[in-house]
């Protein structure tokens, strides 16, 4: 009888010792150890100071540096510039919005043209997640197009970045085969078990977009890589021309004319003397000279006196306008605006300045969901809508042009799908 119990018994552990060897066996992991510092930024950090950035551990920094086909993010050079100068590792990423394969090749194009003659030190990276109601088998078309293009043209390693939930639904083992992965996930990345992707290691981590770093203000996304992410040639990119007659960078140059001052430049291009200094490196504002060329940051979205968008306004403000004025035209307190424009001085604005102002009285949607926009609620932040939503913060960012994703204000009109 012990016999018989015993030979019942090894069966039973052998079939459990199967199923637990056997039951974990999808799972995404570090291809090896994540031990690079990184953070990935764009237009909207705005003017990042890249000494402080370096001195706080941050080892690599992934720029943007252009959207669709022909947008180049305002910052892109500034960037590339300053991190460079401070010692940090560089790459590239370009947010795709092609709908079909030709799209995706003009797109490949324009991001290599962009970033013709730079050096980048990490694989170029393809950030595809607004997907244009294109199916799983189309989009993974486009991808492909988009890749393999922007590989023959610039003679770069390229990756693809990726939610969670993309990566295990959109994307297909093709693209996961020959491209490596950087995914944005920001649970426990450690613990990543019984989860199928196409993929099965990362390369890079994007962990949270709370992150806080010196020398950015406000949130900045956070990242771990491994050295798998550094490309194997950094010499300069190809030049590649560029496949549009314009491109909008919302950036223009300036040269500096006899009588000029910073304030009044400031004034002529909506923008403010502290951001002049800032990007184009001036040690004393009151001295700048004829002939000098100066790098200027122009909000292209915003034309004429009065510019609706996402539920917000940018006003232009007149000759003779004050803040109360234009407080009491819309309904909103002078505090608020001076709070949401960082104004120093209320009572010195310029003829010229876009000043951001948030509807009061707003509209009837419903404050959770109506016809895929979200009404932004006091207290709400970017990143927390955009897990309510199951999306990334730069998916709402680029869905609805916004500039800061940092500043969002009651009233504001967001598209969520």
């Amino acid at each position: 009888m012990r016999k018989v119990k015993i030979l019942l018994i090894i069966p039973m552990i052998l079939v459990f010792l199967f199923f637990v060897n056997n039951h974990s066996d999808y799972a995404i992991t570090p291809s090896n150890e994540p031990r690079y510092e990184g953070i990935d930024v764009s237009n909207w950090q705005g003017y990042i100071d890249y000494r402080e950035v370096a001195n706080s551990g941050i080892q690599v920094v992934y720029i943007k540096a252009s959207q669709g086909s022909n947008i180049k993010d305002a910052y892109f050079d500034i960037n590339y510039e300053n991190a460079k100068a401070n010692g940090l590792k560089v790459g590239f990423y370009h947010f795709l919005t092609a709908t079909n394969t030709n799209e995706a090749e003009r797109e490949a194009q324009f991001f290599s043209s962009v970033i013709s003659g730079k050096e980048p030190d990490c694989k170029l990276v393809m950030d595809y997640e607004v997907f244009g109601g294109v199916s799983a088998e189309e989009s993974n078309q486009i991808a492909q197009v988009f890749l393999e293009s922007v590989k023959r043209l610039t003679n770069k390693e390229i990756i693809v970045y990726s939610d969670l939930s993309n990566a295990r639904s959109r994307f297909n083992r093709n693209i996961a085969d020959n491209y490596e992965l950087w995914l944005a996930y920001y649970g426990d990345y450690n613990n990543l078990r019984d989860v199928e992707t196409a993929w099965e290691k990362w390369i890079g981590i994007q962990y949270t977009d709370r992150g806080r770093v010196n020398g950015i203000r406000g949130s900045v996304d956070r990242d771990l890589y491994t050295e798998n992410i550094f490309l194997s040639d950094t010499a300069p990119i190809a030049n590649n021309p560029n496949p549009n007659d314009n491109i909008n960078t919302e950036s223009v140059f300036y040269t500096v004319k006899s009588g000029d001052t910073l304030s009044g430049i400031a004034k002529k291009y909506g923008t403010t003397v502290q951001e002049l200094v800032k990007i184009n490196n001036i040690s004393n504002p009151n001295l700048i000279y004829p002939g000098q060329s100066l790098r200027i940051l122009t909000n292209s979205t915003s034309h004429g006196e009065e510019t609706r968008q996402t539920g917000s306004i940018t006003y232009t403000v007149k000759r003779g306008n004050t803040l109360s004025q234009i407080a009491n035209s819309y309904g909103v307190s002078v505090s608020h605006i001076v709070e949401i424009n960082d104004i120093k001085n209320p009572n010195l604005i310029y003829p010229g300045v876009k000043l951001r102002i948030t509807e009061s009285k707003g509209t009837n949607l419903n404050p959770v969901l109506q016809n895929n926009y979200y009404e932004v609620q006091r207290g709400d932040t970017l990143g927390a809508i955009a897990r309510k939503y199951g999306v990334t913060v730069k998916y709402l960012v680029n869905l609805n042009g916004i500039r800061n994703p940092n500043l969002i204000y009651p009233g504001q009109l967001l598209k969520v799908s």
